[in-house]
Parts: structure tokens; C-alpha cells; sequence
């Protein structure tokens, strides 16, 4: 591999996921070898620009011209997976978002490369699903609806440009979350640990968000219901243009 691509920025961020994630027995928020690993990812990933990774920031003007079939709204440039970690960036088209999912089990953190994106964050309650049994909703919920909510509060809403530090989300905080383009197109780089995989339990859920009409509700709790992946949301490829990874 030439130099400069085992000095990049990008190839720079992959070893330091790979030795923070690398050993599942001190991934943890209590191990402190773990945390000042994952504090040197989180500085590596606030220094990552678009130019690192030869990405040029898009503007209304210059977003693709869609063919005859419809556009994606979201695409995905693949620039590295392992066993432990995926990496790869996100672009999203002029009011365009990737709604509210979940990271079963999964550490993640993303970097806006370029444009502003809002993110909203929410986690889960340690309560049990049936404490929606006297909770109504409005329109009233189906049985089989009501045996998939989740408790939940809303955590942060914040918009990150590319001037901000990444956001971070671990497995039991902030790791429900909805991203959306503001002011047009946007990108990030993401860093998932480990990938999603369905096969370990590590699918991808969508939810919805219901507000509880019951004086038996709490202030502030929300309720999720999970749904099919929304007919709106789709993500395409795109090549990714930037420095290789090798490990």
C-alpha cells in the first residue's frame, strides 16, 4: 500500500476502531483501557474532513441528475468491514432521513463531513412493555401493535455540522436514532462496532413514536412501536473516491 495511504486520516481512524473494539471482553463503559481508546477514536474522528476522504461536499446545484428510475434518498459508500467493525459514509439528498432505528447491542459513532444533519436520540426505559396495558393512544393501537412498543424518553436532539465532534451512541445510551438533512444535501462518516448482523441477533429495527394519552402516563415518556423499514427510506451504493484501508 503507497505511504500516504497508511498515513491518511481514514486509515488512521480504522486502527484505532480495530484496537478499540478488537477484544468484546473490555468493550464496556466500567473498563477504563476501553474508554481512553474509544476517547482516542472520538478525537481521531473530529479531525476528519471530506477532503480526507476525496469526497466533494454537494450543494443543491450540484446533486446528481436522477435517470428515469427514482432516485435513493440516502446512499452508502463502503470503505471498510471486519468481524468487529464496519465503517463507511452516509449521504443524504436535500431533506432526506434515515428514520428512527435502532444498534442492537452496538457501539456507533458518526462525523459530519459536510452540510448539517439533526439528530435525535432516544433510549430505552428499564420498565416492562406491559406497563402500556392501561396507557391509551390515539388512534387506539391493534394487539399485535401494542405487543411491540417500546418505553422510551427522548434523550437529545442536536444539530452537528462538520465543525462539531462526532456523535456517540453505545448500547444503552442514545442508540435509538433518526438523522436528517438540514438546508440540503449532507453527509457523515459512521463507524459501527460490531456491524449489523442479523444472523447474531444485530438487525436493523424502525420505530415510530407514540405520545401516551393517559393521566397514568409520566411526564416526558414516550412510547416506540416498531414498524417496517418506512416505504419512503431506501439507501443506494455510491464507490467510495478516497485513500484505501488496509489492517
Amino acid at each position: 500500500m503507497p505511504r500516504d495511504n497508511m498515513t491518511s486520516t481514514v486509515q488512521k481512524i480504522a486502527k484505532q476502531a480495530l484496537t478499540s473494539f478488537r477484544h468484546p471482553s473490555v468493550v464496556g463503559e466500567h473498563n477504563k483501557v476501553f474508554l481512553e481508546n474509544l476517547s482516542k477514536l472520538k478525537n481521531l474522528m473530529a479531525e476528519v474532513r471530506a477532503a480526507d476522504l476525496k469526497i466533494v461536499p454537494r450543494t443543491i446545484e450540484s446533486a446528481p441528475i436522477p435517470s428515469q428510475r427514482i432516485a435513493p434518498p440516502v446512499t452508502y459508500m463502503h470503505i471498510y468491514e471486519t468481524d468487529t467493525f464496519s465503517m463507511g459514509v452516509f449521504l443524504l439528498k436535500t431533506g432526506a432521513s434515515i428514520p428512527l432505528h435502532d444498534h442492537p447491542g452496538m457501539y456507533g459513532m458518526l462525523k459530519v463531513i459536510y452540510g448539517k444533519v439533526r439528530i435525535s436520540c432516544f433510549d430505552r426505559l428499564d420498565k416492562p412493555r406491559d406497563g402500556a396495558s392501561g396507557v391509551q393512544f390515539n388512534p387506539p393501537l391493534m394487539p399485535f401493535q401494542r405487543s411491540s412498543l417500546r418505553p422510551s424518553v427522548l434523550r437529545s436532539v442536536g444539530e452537528y455540522t462538520e465543525e462539531n465532534g462526532p456523535c456517540v451512541l453505545s448500547p444503552q445510551k442514545d442508540n435509538i436514532h433518526q438523522i436528517d438533512a438540514v438546508d440540503g444535501p449532507t453527509a457523515f462518516l459512521d463507524v459501527l462496532s460490531p456491524p449489523y448482523d442479523p444472523d447474531e441477533g444485530r438487525d436493523c429495527h424502525y420505530y415510530k413514536v407514540l405520545n401516551a394519552h393517559s393521566e397514568a402516563a409520566e411526564q416526558g415518556d414516550l412510547w416506540l412501536m416498531e414498524i417496517p423499514q418506512p416505504s419512503e427510506f431506501w439507501c443506494g451504493g455510491e464507490p467510495y473516491p478516497g485513500p484505501k484501508v488496509s489492517l
